[in-house]
């Protein structure tokens, strides 16, 4: 007789999950636009201290690459609170940094922490909700991320005003994860219905295998072909540790094999991400450039990114009615747009309030691009065994999220802010172009 299908605890997995989630989002809401402005504090120039703030995405990056092997190890949970721990010794060394050196390095910590936690949020998600609600629940994932963005600039501005110190800012980031740290532990998991921090044996993972909505990575382990049953011949894997397991395999062969697209339609999508990642230092160094105090900043940010947050569902809206197009024109295009106004705004006397005009320009014109990266990664990966391109897609993304902040840094070291700020609209161009051109090459007419 098959076994049971369990009953889908919704409120635990909004505990275990979205909670620790949205958490995590606030802290580093509350740090990003802060970082740039800390740095300039201890005695860094703008373009150091974009440096500085850049270390988090090439943080990202780098922890890319072994976090899929993290997670297939210990477990999503225990990843996740792993992660939350090195955060917190991050951002410590934040608090207490002496010189600008040794904040980029407690940034960097904060920044592979952060990989790890994000690609062990979305194995968790995966094995915990059931294929019929997965899409739905990992698009609120994405809207939970940007309500994090949204919310923790206010929290920030808003702890600096109190207390006058721009690093307390670091706190709040501290407080969330361990609160992340606290609830994970704490909170039962749906998809085990264990407690705390325990490394995961095969035995204890769920048995998927005879439930209606059983993934792939599930079903390999079948009886072998002709006979009667099919019943597991191993004991079944956690579906979403597998999953970023394969991400994380053989990357750099998967770059090779796809290398095609991913040169071609992936460069599109690694300037995506390059514009969208030169906001979140850009914006604060021209904060610092004009004079803003710092909770002032934060409070603009803040104010952008509620723009941002707003528009996540409509992308999704415009992508399935009007194709990807659609949705990745407007979003370079406005972006681009927004770069050069700033660029141009330097000189003016009314620099503040142009300031603060295409900060809110800059959060609408990504906001109709919300999705845009996974949703052209899902398009593009192979149905029998997505896992590996999928990986190298989001690697090529975060590639040229991590190179924008270190490009405007160096631009602004050997020219000027406002020449790296027109770099930026020229590269936003550019990947407009490419995507105009290789979007129709390798979607079909009904998705580009």
């Amino acid at each position: 007789m098959p076994s049971e299908t369990p009953a889908f605890d919704l409120r635990a997995v909004v505990l275990s999950g979205f909670l620790p989630a949205a958490l995590f989002a606030i802290g580093e809401g509350a740090i990003i636009p802060i970082i740039p402005i800390a740095a300039d504090n201890l005695g860094a120039g703008l373009a150091f201290a974009g440096f500085v703030a850049s270390l988090i995405l090439v943080g990202e990056l780098i922890g890319d690459v072994p976090s899929g092997v993290v997670v297939g190890r210990i477990g999503e949970r225990n990843a996740m609170i792993g992660a939350a721990a090195v955060s917190v010794v991050g951002l410590l060394v934040c608090v207490w940094s002496p010189n600008p050196w040794v904040l980029a390095v407690g940034v960097f910590l904060v920044g592979v922490s952060t990989a790890v936690f994000a690609l062990a949020r979305h194995a968790y998600m995966t094995t915990a909700i059931p294929v019929h609600v997965r899409a739905r629940a990992l698009s609120s994932l994405g809207g939970v991320f940007r309500f994090g963005y949204f919310v923790g600039p206010f929290v920030s501005a808003g702890v600096i005003h109190l207390t006058g110190a721009t690093q307390s800012a670091f706190w709040i980031h501290i407080t969330c994860c361990l609160l992340a740290a606290v609830v994970l532990l704490v909170i039962r998991d749906p998809a085990t219905g264990a407690r705390g921090f325990r490394r995961p044996t095969r035995a204890s993972r769920p048995d998927t295998t005879n439930r209606p909505d059983a993934t792939d990575a599930t079903d390999a382990a079948t009886a072998p072909t002709g006979s009667g049953t099919t019943h597991p011949t191993e004991p079944p894997t956690d579906t979403g540790a597998q999953f970023v397991q394969d991400e994380a395999h053989g990357l750099f062969r998967t770059i090779r094999t796809h290398r095609k697209v991913l040169l071609r339609l992936g460069s599109g999508a690694g300037l995506i991400g390059a514009l969208r990642a030169g906001r979140q230092v850009i914006l604060p160094l021209w904060a610092v450039s004009v004079g803003l105090d710092d909770s002032t900043a934060a409070l603009v940010i803040g104010i952008a990114g509620a723009v941002d947050f707003a528009l996540f569902y409509t992308s999704g809206q415009i992508m399935d009615r009007w194709g990807r197009l659609a949705s990745a024109l407007p979003c370079m295009l406005g972006l681009s747009v927004s770069y050069f106004l700033l660029a141009w705004s330097g000189h003016l006397d009314a620099r503040v309030g142009w300031f603060v005009a295409i900060a809110i320009g800059m959060s609408l014109a990504n906001g109709v691009g919300s999705g845009i990266l996974m949703t052209l990664g899902a398009d593009l990966a192979p149905r029998d065994h997505p896992a590996p391109f999928l990986g190298a897609w989001r690697f090529t993304g975060d590639f040229g999220s991590a190179a924008a902040p270190l490009l405007i840094s160096g631009i602004t070291a050997v020219a000027s802010i406002a020449v790296a700020s027109g770099v930026m609209g020229v590269l936003g161009l550019v990947g407009a172009g490419v995507l105009l051109r290789y979007v129709p090459r390798y979607l079909p007419r009904r998705l580009r």
